[in-house]
């Protein structure tokens, strides 16, 4: 199954995944951890268990950045 992944504020991609795969393998295909993101579908969160059934979803990152140089 292809998958549209508008990542929040930072662009689309598309994704192969197998047909049993759930919205936290999509995160982790996405290249975040399940726990740093959370998968939105026709605007509301989905349980990273459940199996993929959205063409299109949007993936809203919880955790971003860090501590950088001179930040103290």
């Amino acid at each position: 199954m292809t998958v549209t992944v508008d990542v929040v504020g930072e662009g689309t991609a598309e994704y192969d995944l197998p047909d049993d795969a759930t919205y936290a393998d999509l995160v982790r295909e996405a290249g975040y951890h399940p726990q740093e993101a959370s998968v939105l579908v026709e605007g509301s969160p989905v349980p990273g268990d459940r199996v993929v059934d959205a063409d299109e979803v949007r993936l809203l990152r919880l955790i971003r950045g860090g501590a950088t140089d001179g930040d103290a």
